[in-house]
């Protein structure tokens, strides 16, 4: 953290508690360039956020206002400072829904108390959206104060540019457009007077004491009520069993009824439109954040996207003629780049990966199954925490260090070409009968860098390739 913004924070605490805060720590960076920092004293903690869009700042606490004052379960704003664009707000913890439903689902089992929270979230849902939205003043949108033509058309360009031109997939771009502008008409017909949250999703949504609270609709915007659902269903990494996303779906509409009349047919039939809509956005920014940005983890959703564009392809009538998308979504469906990125479950393998980091002072592993050893990924060439006297008795395990990496661009294009290359062979191997793959991170010590991006590759695995995994960290083990 830079100096400027530690006193910046340090002064927003002493006008807040009258006190000296003990730490201020920067949490993990997310899809956004917000900059959030937990600030403890002796009375407890709370958030502090530095973004330097001010209009964004100005968005989401005149929302947040707006939804406490209906009752709704948003974090509380305790200062401001917009001139130095930053402000203190409620801590609600470190528990997200996904979290969570990672947490304690077990693989396809998606639990009766699960299906009881995202009932309960579903419930609050039309209170953001009907409640509050009747009298919100959506003057203060930011971006766009609508969901209209202009919003939906950059989503689409997000996906072209970002996801189907990165990812080397072949369309027809006049005819593509014309699709597009197609779809955009068909949810532009749709009763569009309502609150959008824009990014409702289980990473949204935390979890305090079992109840649930929501943050991150600064993008919120006037729009259909079938966008938000989509959002939260087809979160496509929650990965929910499709019978279950079918019984939700029945829960909002019955809830929606408590509030207006709902014709559940004709907002099914629209709703799959709004579920395109939305997963375009969401593979955009996998893209973006992705190929571009060279940020592994959103990579990592890739599969279970396409796990529901199959889906959908196969189990529902679309409400309009959109053969050119079509084609392009079946085009994804058998793209050779993005088979590489494999959902782990429902797969086995005999393959073994085994995993190391070690230290060049005591040279390169050796390789215990005579294959001549694999993948040396060389640590040196990235930000060294060890050089930082806080992390020096640390290692690549520890939070702060994690923390620390973990915001570091040339760390993550490092990661992003590694694990590249290991899917790439993992694919190749398997399709060969090969047993095992040998992959070591070295550096200086074995302490930091090479332990961060062992213990990465290694979740990356885990979590996307159904090949079994041997984690050793030689100097620390």
């Amino acid at each position: 953290m830079s100096q400027t913004r530690l006193e910046l924070l340090h002064d927003l605490s002493d006008r807040w508690t009258g006190e000296r805060a003990l730490s201020i720590n920067k949490l993990p960076v997310s899809g956004s360039r917000r900059e959030y920092y937990r600030i403890t004293t002796r009375d407890g903690s709370f958030i502090g956020v530095v973004n330097e869009d001010r209009e964004e700042n100005e968005a989401f606490i005149a929302f947040s206002e707006h939804f406490r004052s209906k009752g709704l379960a948003v974090p509380e704003i305790y200062l401001t400072d917009l001139d130095n664009h930053a402000y203190l707000l409620e801590d609600l913890g470190d528990t997200t829904l996904f979290e969570y439903l990672i947490r304690v689902r077990q693989e396809d089992q998606f639990s009766s108390e699960l299906t009881g929270i995202y009932k309960k979230v579903l419930s609050e849902l039309p209170k953001f959206q009907i409640t509050a939205g009747s009298d919100l003043n959506y003057d203060v949108c930011h971006p766009r104060s609508e969901f209209d033509r202009q919003s939906m058309q950059w989503d689409l360009s997000y996906f072209k540019y970002y996801f189907l031109k990165l990812a080397d997939i072949p369309f027809n771009e006049q005819r593509l457009e014309d699709d597009f502008n197609r779809l955009i008409d068909y949810l532009l017909e749709q009763d569009a007077g309502y609150f959008l949250y824009r990014d409702f999703q289980s990473r949204n949504i935390m979890l305090k004491e079992g109840n649930p609270y929501f943050i991150d609709y600064q993008g919120g915007r006037q729009g259909a009520l079938q966008y938000d659902v989509a959002s939260l269903l087809f979160d496509s990494k929650a990965d929910i069993p499709y019978e279950t996303r079918e019984l939700l779906l029945d829960h909002y509409i019955q809830v929606l009824e408590n509030y207006m009349t709902v014709d559940a047919e004709k907002f099914r039939q629209s709703y799959y439109a709004f579920v395109l809509i939305r997963m375009m956005q969401a593979m955009g920014a996998y893209g973006f954040r992705g190929f571009y940005e060279k940020k592994a983890q959103f990579l990592q959703s890739i599969p279970y996207a396409l796990k529901d564009l199959r889906w959908i392809l196969g189990n529902v009538e679309l409400p309009l003629e959109i053969p050119t998308l079509v084609e392009v979504f079946q085009n994804l469906l058998t793209s050779r780049r993005l088979k590489r990125f494999k959902a782990k479950k429902g797969r086995k393998s005999t393959l073994t990966v085994s995993i190391s980091s070690f230290s060049y002072l005591h040279g390169i592993p050796d390789d215990p199954n005579g294959h001549g050893g694999g993948y040396v990924f060389d640590c040196r060439a990235i930000t060294n925490p060890g050089r930082i006297e806080e992390y020096m008795g640390m290692t690549g395990k520890d939070k702060p260090v994690i923390d620390f990496l973990s915001q570091k661009r040339d760390v993550n294009e490092f990661l992003s070409n590694a694990i590249a290359l290991v899917d790439l062979s993992i694919e190749n191997y398997e399709e060969r009968n090969f047993s095992h793959l040998m992959v070591s991170f070295g550096c200086t010590g074995g302490q930091h860098r090479s332990v961060y991006c062992a213990e990465k590759l290694a979740e990356h695995l885990r979590e996307s390739q159904p090949v079994n995994v041997i984690l050793w960290h030689r100097e620390q083990d």
